[in-house]
């Protein structure tokens, strides 16, 4: 029996399913019809297949912005009938992080990806000319297969795809879906990962993505060359889009990074989680090959290696998404999503484009314009291939210890995650041999270079670049680290000097060279910043009291990395006076207001700022996202590790957060006092002083007669350096006394006026103290990340130096 469902708006998700249809369809026959204007003859008027492919794919894109659209008033309205919106967002959620939600799921992500590959494939259209054709029917068939995993239809017994438009009743069981008004019962969606509440995630997930869409662009055109056998002739338009390519795509990973810098509190911005290695593997190959592509446009040589490159980059980008979306991290990986029963559907993806490589290379083999003769070992063009095959292994060795998950499902192996430090010491060797390239390869010219001259600059500047590296490695402290450290230091930096004098030269007028030096340039401080950041970052958060914490809490920190700060009491650390202020809850994010103060030798304030790192308690545990403070030169990094407050917060709660009802449980026995205006109260973490009394205290919501008196002791409590204002009262209405307390929870401290004793023209004063188990305190760790702008300020001038060379390939396009 079919149930009538109340309050469901299924129209808009009805009409969202039908774009998922006609999205998918319009790709399929762009794609189709593209195939078959290609293979007209080139004498043939008939442009009617040419015709229908743009309609095919402008009927695509314009169904993409439908889904985008209907996608977006189901979760800006908060339509939770609907399993996206229940998953991902609430209602306390803002508006930039309800777009966000977009991509915060499986399904967004492979709608990101469409959208932007549509947004190239309209520029391709209008802009690729003679290579129209073939271009677009591979990024139609690539549009096609992405629109396959978005469709969420069930042929026999195989789903295909994840629908975004999936009903919540028809995603899950439960006798609530039973219920035809089984939406008034959820009141709020699931809501996004709070460490995903950060800005960073709302700009780098479609940076990132905009990333992979446009791999395929040189791929495309790489597999166009090969099927109408223009051999050479793709190379110089491929050039431009896989410049933007790598731009972007570093761009995307860097950004990540920072999130992962800003949110994550495993101390640092790379921890080699295989999800992000997986979105590196396509950005080390494209660069790869676009340095070969140059080898080959300049020399001629290196066909194949080239397009061997561009090709796997675009079928690691599927590979990369297998990875992440398959489920076959999901174990080993703090980033990867859930199997949504996609698994085969994504290797079938990799295999289409795999195969079609794998094809054109074999079919095309005995044509493809491969030198027999080797180039010059003093030439620029033997070592950039050398540097793009070190780039390559660099990738492959990352694939491999990757995918080890993979193989344990392929082979049954039982092989665990690679550590850590076996990631930095491969990949740093790799670094010093692509770095040392990055230098010395500018004193060469294309084909033949004066061997002795050579010789000579490669040694000046390295000797150069020696004594800097040794002079900032004393400075830094860098000398104490692993050899392999100290040298990816020294080719980096020689690196940057060897581009700097390119770079020099190039306003002298050969500014076609400056595109590459600034992006060499960026490289290498980056990985300066790198080497310097992570490797002398020190803990300053000191403990030096003995302090063990708990057994649990030993098992994931060291304790004598972690301070312990009671609310309100200063400690020493590391120059700074350190002070735990108290919590804010500011919609999902619980932050805790921790106060920095440097004084001068004269006790002068010198300094003083706020940090506010956020912490998360779920059923899994406390996880916490760090704030840090910015210096020139370093950076303060500061998380809490451990809390007794989020254990609080559900007592407080019940009580209803009222300020005049506690529970004298909760406090040490009281001490009461009888005195006087002027006299003082000795506690135990400081002095009460009893300034005057207030013969016209007030209380809200009761109103006083003539009659009735209310008296309010005006009390100064000074702990720990503060001074705090208390003001309890004591009030006579209708014949009866009450006394109205005042609680200071900076304090913990709680006042009473118990009695008022006029023959002694006295008052006694209960003092109620929380016990030192009941205190609130955190648990704090912070690191000092020396020089990492290094790092932030090499990906901006990389990326510059990209953008110099993606003007300079275009106006080399328009030229010819």
């Amino acid at each position: 029996m079919d149930i009538a469902f109340k309050n469901e708006h299924l129209f808009v998700g009805d009409l969202g399913r039908l774009f998922v249809a006609l999205a998918f369809g319009g790709a399929l026959i762009s794609f189709i019809s593209y195939f078959f204007a290609t293979r007209e003859q080139s004498l043939s008027k008939d442009t009617s297949w040419h015709k229908m492919a743009r309609i095919g794919f402008w009927l695509n894109s314009l169904a993409i912005l439908g889904m985008g659209a209907c996608l977006f008033v189901i979760l800006y309205n908060h339509y939770f009938e609907y399993h996206y919106a229940w998953s991902y967002t609430s209602r306390s959620l803002p508006v930039y992080y309800i777009i966000s939600g977009f991509w915060n799921g499986q399904e967004g992500g492979f709608l990101l990806w469409m959208f932007w590959q549509a947004v190239l494939g309209n520029i391709l259209i209008r802009k690729a000319g003679s290579w129209e054709k073939p271009v677009m029917t591979v990024v139609a068939l690539s549009q096609a297969i992405l629109g396959t995993m978005v469709l969420g239809i069930d042929i026999f017994t195989a789903r295909i795809g994840s629908s975004p438009f999936l009903l919540l009743r028809d995603a899950m069981e439960g006798p609530i879906f039973q219920n035809p008004d089984y939406l008034s019962f959820i009141k709020d969606g699931r809501g996004m990962n709070p460490t995903l509440q950060n800005y960073w995630m709302v700009i780098h997930p479609p940076t990132l993505f905009l990333g992979f869409a446009s791999v395929v662009v040189p791929f495309a055109y790489a597999i166009a060359g090969l099927w109408q056998k223009r051999y050479k002739d793709w190379v110089k338009p491929a050039l431009s889009y896989g410049l933007f390519s790598a731009m972007i795509l570093g761009t995307g990973i860097i950004m990540g990074a920072f999130w992962a810098y800003e949110s994550l509190n495993f101390g640092g911005f790379w921890a080699w989680d295989p999800v992000e290695n997986a979105s590196v593997f396509p950005w080390l190959t494209l660069v790869a090959a676009l340095h070969v592509m140059i080898v080959f446009k300049n020399t001629g040589h290196s066909y194949f290696t080239a397009t061997f490159l561009v090709l796997i980059s675009f079928v690691l980008v599927w590979y990369s998404s297998f990875l992440a979306r398959s489920g076959i991290l999901g174990e080993s990986s703090v980033h990867s999503f859930t199997d949504l029963g996609m698994f085969w559907h994504l290797v079938l993806g990799i295999l289409i484009f795999l195969i079609l490589s794998v094809y054109l290379l074999v079919a095309r083999w005995k044509e493809l314009p491969i030198t027999k003769k080797d180039e010059d070992t003093y030439s620029r063009e033997f070592w950039m291939f050398v540097g793009a095959v070190f780039l390559a292994l660099a990738c492959f060795q990352l694939i491999i210890f990757t995918s080890k998950p993979v193989w344990n499902a392929m082979f049954g192996t039982k092989m665990g995650p690679s550590e850590v430090k076996e990631y930095n010491i491969i990949q740093a060797s790799f670094a010093v041999v692509i770095m040392l390239l990055t230098g010395f390869t500018q004193f060469l010219k294309y084909k033949k270079t004066d061997s002795s001259r050579f010789f000579i600059t490669t040694i000046v500047y390295l000797v150069f670049a020696g004594a800097v590296t040794a002079l900032l490695a004393y400075i830094t402290g860098a000398y104490k680290l692993h050899t392999v450290y100290i040298l990816v230091m020294l080719t980096s930096i020689y690196g940057v000097v060897a581009n700097g004098k390119i770079l020099a030269d190039s306003l002298k007028g050969k500014f076609k060279l400056a595109g590459s030096a600034v992006a060499h340039i960026g490289f290498g401080l980056m990985l300066v910043g790198a080497v310097i950041s992570a490797g002398t970052s020190k803990v300053v958060s000191e403990n030096n009291t003995g302090e063990q914490y708990s057994a649990e809490f030993a098992k994931e920190e060291n304790p004598r990395e972690n301070v312990l700060l009671y609310r309100n009491e200063p400690i020493e650390m590391n120059g700074y006076s350190v002070t735990f202020l108290g919590d804010t809850l500011e919609g999902a994010q619980h932050l805790f207001n921790i106060a920095y103060e440097r004084k001068d030798a004269s006790g002068k304030l010198t300094e003083k700022f706020l940090l506010r790192p956020n912490v998360i308690q779920s059923q899994d545990g406390m996880s916490s996202s760090p704030d840090t403070k910015h210096y020139l030169t370093y950076d303060l990094y500061t998380h809490v590790t451990m809390t007794n407050v989020l254990q609080t917060k559900p007592e407080e709660e019940k009580a209803g957060h009222d300020a005049e009802q506690d529970d004298d449980k909760n406090y040490d026995a009281p001490m009461t006092h009888e005195v006087v205006v002027g006299d003082t109260i000795r506690y135990r973490d400081g002095i009460i002083v009893f300034k005057g009394v207030n013969k016209q205290a007030k209380l809200q919501n009761i109103p006083l007669t003539d009659k009735d008196v209310a008296v309010g002791a005006q009390l100064e409590v000074i702990t720990h350096g503060r001074t705090i204002n208390a003001e309890p009262i004591y009030m006579i209405k209708n014949g009866s006394a009450f006394d109205f307390p005042k609680k200071l929870e900076d304090a913990g401290l709680k006042l009473r006026i118990s009695k008022i004793l006029p023959e002694k023209q006295k008052f006694e004063i209960t003092v109620y103290q929380q016990p030192e188990s009941k205190k609130q305190f955190i648990v704090l760790k912070a690191i000092q990340f020396p020089y990492i702008n290094f790092l932030w300020a090499g990906v901006v001038i990389m990326v510059i130096g990209f953008l110099m060379s993606i003007f300079r390939r275009n106006k080399e396009l328009k030229t010819t």
